[in-house]
Order: structure tokens, then sequence, then C-alpha cells
């Protein structure tokens, strides 16, 4: 049998496309086997395979792949393009398609949360009225219809009812596509025909789609039979739009919960979030983060493993269940007394839910780990499950996470890990307990998201975009990260010095070799539990900003990778190169007085040496910061001198206008991020000011734009495709110019918020400009709300006030419930598809609600490394799902904003 492809797809000169399928001639899936296409017209590209029928007893699946004139591969969106081999009789198959863009709209609405959720069943029901003998299949999917709504066929010609309104084609519904099967032996050719809406209430035509007619020129033939995958119907495809509300779990408070929250009290904020009309709830990293037994675990994106669950949001009264309630008997004390609290007492709450989860463990683990339950569990997680049980079991007898530093283990070794977790070992007691935990909050958060199915509720999740230095990953697979490199931020709004996250940067070519596994891996056991999910700093995938392990701050990195400045481009910009001037901290008796004032003779005498250029250079012992940081760490006394001078060392070694790059023999350089604020740029002269600031604008602006673009494509294509989950960007910060269009072009939604506006000549961002792929929020975890923002800056409240809420004279001195309601609706009106707000902001639309220091309801402070992450909310769920009157107050504004799809 002879199958002929033809694709709808323009092309410019130099790319290629190629026909990709599940059998031996399209390369069993296989992009580089692959069948080529041929050019054929301006409109189509051509492609045909002879098979043999008796070979192929399954349908035929496959997808188009553009090669671009760098040899770049980009495969259409989508794993449902399908046709089923004809009946015996017919011996060609013609399959006219059109190439579905991953960028499209319309595909956000067949991702998990609309799919099996929110468009679950959303269209109407009637007879299709195809033909049982057919010579032509017509397929197009269209997402948003109403309850009452079906796609129906309609065109000139007898069978397509020559243009009726009252008897069209009806389709039928066949997974993702409208399907019609229709005998057009005795048609006329080209056959012009349209796609439109048929209102089974009301039985007749309701919309046509927009845009030309669609033409078929596919003749038919008694032994052929042409399939056309028609795209989308060309409807409106920007009008759902929903809200949702954001909170860390830890944050939630029930009356039922262990100080902290917990996995199941996400069902309380379910039942709330349906009786206020939002359809979304967002939550932090739920990682595991034991690392040093310390409040400083509280950090939920110092996860200690990318899969593991962390046991702080265990409930331990429905891991106990009647039979064994008795043994938590001895912590209802404890735990009433740690609920009462206002913040999370991390070191408190997981020091006894740890203790109560070892003695239920004594009493019911083997029962529970001889389940067929359990097995299945097991066996799906195994990859990461054995390894992360001998990790903490390693952890606990060592009394840290720093593996490097353990006696025995240090090093990975599959096999020694084997031995460690078998039932022989003496160790088995100690890694069981962890599969039972980790089965545990399994069985938990998997109740939860069923229930907030039920309810009409998405869960999205965060992927974030570092693991931890002394994480079970890095200790498996150490080569897979950049254990040298430090991930952070540059300096922004948060920090002048920048943020140094301390996680090792991602070993990208080597992940790559594997396709991607371990990420594959991760986004598929988290789709267990959530349906759409945030990626923490997406530009991480395009560079991420880089520290050596020598550094302290931010601002001693640089993004990686990056295109460097090659030495011979100073001379060809009219600058003279001089290593010493530029490579090194720059350090005068000047310089000195300005950094210490009446400290300067103690710095110099004891930190620095004089050296030939008529300058300091810092003594041996202090180059680094790191040097720095330990040295005055191991004081046993220390003075509010020694903090200052610490400081001022820090930011001497940071006066520096260009770093060298390592193994390059001095010949590329990286120019320090805000050189322009260097005391060593400030004492240069004007002209060679002004030739650094013109190769430093270019270096950062101008010549990393394209290799960043392709630094992207060559990763997030692939991940986005192993994945149904809607993907969501973090595309904050120092944004790339190139990261709009790649985002676009995958459809990824980016992030909007008003007070971090992407176009430097705005001070605020409207929520009306929000394009539709995006996500808009007032604010962050790592921001202050709403309340807390109000009372900051009174220069910004002012021109907010004046200029965004259109508001005369000055500004009322703290946030009134009406302006946090001014501003929840502003982003409740926006076009973009999701409002999702931190729950802070919803309750600070009331007067009676709201927190009473606005202060206390701020999650995050990017600007402290050592931020304790213990907000909690104010009031437990079960009395926030009794305010009626709130409640249905915002149901109200959600309906009425358009957002109670």
């Amino acid at each position: 049998m002879k199958i002929q492809f033809y694709l709808r797809f323009h092309t410019r000169y130099g790319q290629s496309l190629f026909v990709s399928g599940n059998i031996d001639e399209l390369g069993n899936d296989q992009p580089e086997k692959a069948l080529p296409m041929t050019y054929l017209n301006d409109e189509f590209w051509y492609g045909a395979i002879e098979i043999k029928r008796k070979e192929l007893n399954k349908a035929l699946c496959y997808k188009y792949i553009l090669k671009n004139e760098d040899g770049e591969l980009i495969a259409e969106w989508g794993h449902d393009r399908c046709a089923v081999i004809p009946a015996k009789d017919v011996h060609e198959l013609q399959l006219t398609d059109t190439w579905n863009h991953a960028g499209e709209y319309e595909n956000a609405f067949f991702s998990a949360p609309f799919k099996n959720v929110l468009l679950k069943g959303h269209h109407g029901k009637a007879k299709a009225t195809g033909d049982k003998d057919y010579t032509h299949i017509f397929k197009v999917k269209a997402p948003l219809l109403s309850k009452h709504e079906v796609i129906c066929l309609t065109g000139n010609g007898e069978r397509l009812g020559e243009w009726s309104e009252s008897n069209p084609v009806i389709m039928a519904k066949e997974d993702d596509w409208w399907v019609a099967k229709i005998d057009l032996s005795n048609a006329g050719f080209p056959l012009a025909y349209k796609y439109a809406t048929w209102d089974t209430k009301e039985k007749k035509l309701s919309t046509y789609e927009n845009g030309n007619n669609r033409l078929l020129y596919s003749e038919a033939g008694k032994k052929k039979t042409t399939v056309l995958h028609d795209g989308f119907v060309n409807i409106p495809n920007d009008t759902w739009r929903g809200a949702g509300v954001a909170i860390p779990v830890f944050s939630l408070r029930s009356r039922n919960s262990f100080g902290v929250g917990e996995f199941a009290d996400i069902k309380l904020l379910v039942d709330w979030a349906r009786t206020t009309g939002l359809k979304l709830i967002q939550l932090l990293p739920i990682n595991d983060t034991i690392s040093a037994n310390t409040w400083m675990d509280s950090y939920p994106y110092g996860a200690i493993s990318a899969f593991a669950l962390h046991p702080l949001y265990i409930n331990l009264a429905k891991v106990a269940g009647k039979e064994y309630a008795a043994t938590l008997k001895p912590y209802a004390a404890r735990q009433k007394e740690l609920n009462s609290l206002e913040a999370v007492d991390y070191e408190e709450v997981i020091k006894h839910k740890l203790a109560a989860l070892k003695e239920l463990y004594a009493l019911m683990g083997k029962e529970v780990l001889a389940t067929d339950d359990y097995r299945h569990f097991f066996r799906v997680n195994k990859h990461w499950l054995e390894s992360y049980a001998a990790f903490c079991h390693l952890r606990d007898k060592y009394g840290h996470s720093n593996f490097e530093e353990w006696k025995t283990h240090a090093a990975y070794s599959k096999e020694a890990i084997d031995k460690l977790c078998s039932g022989k070992s003496a160790a088995a007691k100690e890694t069981g307990f962890y599969f039972f935990v980790q089965y545990q909050l399994h069985l938990q958060l998997k109740e939860a998201a069923e229930y907030a199915h039920k309810k009409g509720i998405v869960l999205k999740g965060d992927i974030p975009i570092g693991i931890s230095r002394n994480s079970c990953d890095a200790w498996i697979a150490p080569e897979m990260y950049n254990m040298d490199w430090q991930a952070g931020a540059p300096p922004d709004d948060f920090t002048a010095i920048g943020q140094n996250w301390g996680f090792p940067t991602y070993n990208w070519k080597m992940m790559q070799l594997d396709g991607f596994t371990w990420w594959k891996q991760r986004f598929e056991q988290m789709s267990e539990y959530f349906d759409a999910f945030r990626i923490d700093h997406i530009l991480g995938f395009f560079r991420i900003w880089s520290i050596p392990a020598h550094a302290v701050q931010g601002i001693m990195g640089r993004f990686v990778p990056c295109l460097p400045v090659h030495i011979n481009e100073f001379g060809e910009n009219g600058i003279w190169f001089d290593y010493q001037r530029y490579c090194k901290p720059f350090i005068t008796d000047e310089v000195l007085d300005e950094i210490f004032g009446e400290l300067a003779y103690q710095v110099k005498e004891q930190y620095c040496w004089s050296n030939n250029f008529g300058g300091y250079d810092l003594q041996p012992a202090f180059e680094t910061q790191r040097q720095v940081e330990k040295y005055f760490a191991g004081k046993e006394e220390k003075t509010d001198d020694d903090e200052r001078i610490k400081a001022g060392l820090m930011d001497l070694i940071s006066n520096v206008i260009l770093f060298e790059e390592a193994g390059t023999q001095g010949q590329h350089f990286h120019f320090r991020i805000s050189m322009e604020k260097t005391a060593s740029f400030r004492h240069l002269i004007p002209h060679v000011q002004e030739k650094l600031k013109a190769l430093y604008i270019n270096y950062f602006f101008r010549r990393q734009d394209d290799f960043w673009f392709k630094e992207a494509m060559h990763k997030l294509p692939m991940l986005k495709a192993a994945t149904n989950m809607l993907v969501c960007g973090e595309d904050l910060g120092m944004v790339p110019h190139c990261v709009p269009d790649v985002m676009k072009q995958l459809g990824i939604l980016s992030l909007e918020i008003q007070r971090m506006p992407k176009d430097p000549k705005k001070e605020f961002f409207h929520p009306n400009d929000a394009p539709y792929m995006s996500v808009i929020t007032p604010s962050t975890h790592d921001m202050s709300t709403i309340r807390g923002w109000w009372e900051e800056n009174r220069d910004r409240t002012r021109q907010f006030y004046n200029h965004v809420m259109g508001q005369w004279g000055e500004p009322p001195q703290y946030c009134e419930s009406w302006i946090n309601r001014a501003v929840i609706l502003q982003h409740l009106y926006s076009p973009a598809m999701w409002s999702i707000f931190q729950l802070q902001d919803i309750l600070g639309m009331s007067d009676t609600l709201r927190r009473e220091k606005p202060q206390e309801e701020r999650i995050n402070d990017p600007a402290n490394p050592n931020n304790y992450w213990q907000y909690r909310m104010h009031l437990p769920l079960e009395e926030l799902i009794k305010q009626k009157e709130f409640n249905e107050e915002l149901k109200g504004y959600v309906l009425n904003c358009g957002r109670g799809n």
C-alpha cells in the first residue's frame, strides 16, 4: 500500500522537512532516521512510502520535523496524529496535514489541566452524520466549545450541503479530534468548505469559523482514502480565562495540622477555592530539604532530592489510622501547642513528626511494605527511591548531608547502595523507614490531587532551577553538575550584590547525552500530582548566572554559557588593554579611605601590601571572598569593626572590571556586571570609560542573543515535549531579548508582575497589557504583598496611586481594603489566561479577614540568604470556608471579570 504525506508549510531557503513515525519506513520515531520530504510548491511539501499491509498491525502515528539551516531539528507539537490503515480494498492512503506549531494557543487547552479537569466533557453531544462508506476523513480540533456546541462541516457540493446552515455534516468527537467520514466519490474538485459550530440545543449552525474557505484538491478514488488533519477550527482561541490562589503548603493552617501545613490541608483549600470560583492552586516546591536538621532546612528550593517529598507535610493521623491512633496520643499536647503558633517552628515540627513516624513504622512498617500497592509504588520509583533512602541513612549516621566528608560511601557506588538497601543489610531497617515515609507521602498527596480534580480544581507545582550541592542527586551523578560553580542571580531591585543560591549549575552537555533522562523522570513523577508547573528562573535554560566556588557574592558571577570578549577586541575598539588595571582589584589610598574610613590604615597594614603600580594588592590569604569569609568566621570574638572590614574586603575583591576566563591563557574575558558602579571604573579617564561602556553594552545586550536563543532551543523543546503538564516560566530579572520569542514559539506561559515591568521605560506594568499566554500576579513569594509594598516607598506608591489607579492627590498612608480590592480587580480583568494571587493579597480585600501587620505576610526576602521560611496563615482554613459573605463577594468578582469558565 502506498502512503502519501502532504504537509502545508511555508519554508525559507535552507530549511527542509521530514516525517517521523512508529514504523521502519519512518525511522521508528528516531528523528535522525526520519523520511526526507520534497518541496512541492509554495503551499505543500510531499513524501511517500510503500508498506506491506500485513506488516502493519497498528495505527500509523507520525509527526513532522523541521530542519533549520544550521542543522537544528524542531518537531511539531503533539503526539496524537494517527491514521488507521483502511480496509483491504484500499491501496492508497493520502494524508494531508497542517503543521502543529507549539505556540498555538489551542495547544494549551490539550494540556493536562484542561484536558483532564477544566474542559473535560465541555462540549455538546449530537449524532454524527457521516457516511459508513467513505473516501475522505476530515479531522479538526476545537477545544473551546460551550456545553451546547459541537463542530460541523459545510461547503460546496451536494454531500457538504451546498453551504446549508440547516443541514451540515455533524462531526463526531474521537479523542482530541472532531471527525467526519464522508463519501465524496461524486464531488467536484477543488472543493471549498468550512468548519462551524452547531448549537445542539437550538438545532442550528451558530458560527462559521473565521478566515477564507478551506480548499480540498484531493480527488476521490475507488481504492484511495484521504485523511485531512486540518489543525484547529478558526474561532476565537483566547476566550478562556481562569483565576487561582498561590500559597506554600507549609503556610496552610487547619485545626488538625501539626504546626505546619500538610498535604491533607490541600483538600480544605480546594473546598474554599471551589466556593470562590478559583480554578487553580499554586504551591512552592514540596521536596525533602532535610540537610542540617536546623531551621535552615526550611528553604524549599534547597532539596536534597528532586524526587522525594518532604516528611514535613505528612499527616500523622492518616498514617496511623484508627488501628494505631493511640500511638499519637503522647504527641497531642505538643501538636496543639505548635499549631497555635503564629509561624512555623520548623525544627520542632520536623523533630516530632519524624519521631512519631519512626514509632508508627516500627508497628506497621512490615505490613505496609508487603502490600501490592506499595510494591507497585516501589517498582515505579526505584530509580530514585533506593539511593534516596541510602542517602538519608548515611546523612543520619554522620549527622550531615555533605557526602564528601562522610567516612564511608563518599563516592556513590550502585553496588554498595544495593547492598545497603537489601533486606539482609544491617541498615535495612533504616532505609526501609524512608521507603515507608515516601509511600505514605505519595498516598496523601495523590489523594489531595484526586480530590481537587473531582472538585474541578487543578494543582500547579514548582520546579526549582537547581539542586542542593549536598543532595542525593549530586551524590549519585556529580558529572551532571558543575560542582565548582554556584548558581545565582545578578544584582537587581532585591539586592545590589546579586544572589548566590549555592546550587551547582547543570552540565547540560552531559544531560543531553542520554536525552535528558533525569529531567524526563522528574516531570513524569511530578505529573503524578500536578497538572501544571512553574519553571523557577526559566532564564537558566538560556544561560545561568554562575559564580565561581571561591566567591561569596552574586556580583562576582557571569553568565554561562556566554560569548567572551577576545583580547584583540580591546585594541579594535581603541582601548589599551592593561591586565593589572582591569582584572585585579583596584586598590589605592583613596579607595581604601572611601570604603573603610577611619579603618583604612588598619586594613592597609593587616590585609594589603604595596605593589609596583602605585597601589596595593590583597595579601594571598585574603585574595578571594571565601578566604575572607573563612577568616572572619574563625574569629572567636567579633566586633562591629570586624563586620565592616569583612564587608569592605568583599567590596575590594569585587572592585574589578573584567574576569579572565580560566584556561584561555589571557585571551578571553568577561565584564563584571554593574561595572560602571565600581570605584575601579570611576577612576578611569572619561575617554576610556566611554569605550569600555560601548563594549560592555555589546557584551551583555547584543552579541549573546542568537547564541542564547540556540542554547534554549537545544533544551526546552525536548523537555516540554516530555510532559503534558501546562508549562509556565518565571521569566523575571535580566531578560535577554530572545526569551519572549522562545517562550511564544514553545507555548510556555510568561509571568507578568505589576511592580516589575519588563519594559525598562515603564515604572509599572499594567494588567491590561498582559499577553494572553501569561500568568499575571500582583506579588510573589519573593516580594512583599500588596499591603506591605504600599508602605515601603511613598514616592512609588504615589506614582501608582495617581497614574495606575487614576486617583488624585496623596495616597492613603496604609493600603485600605478598597485599594487592595482595586488591584485585585485590575488583574482579574486582565486578558491573561491566568490571574493568580497570593492568599494574603486576596484576604487584604477584607477589613476583618486581613492580617493586622502586613509586614508579617511576606514569605521570603531574596536579599537575605538566611531567610526563615515560616509564614503561616493567621486563620484556619475551616474558618475561612465559613466566611460566606466574603467568599460570595470574591466569587462575584471572579465571575463578573469573565474568569468563571
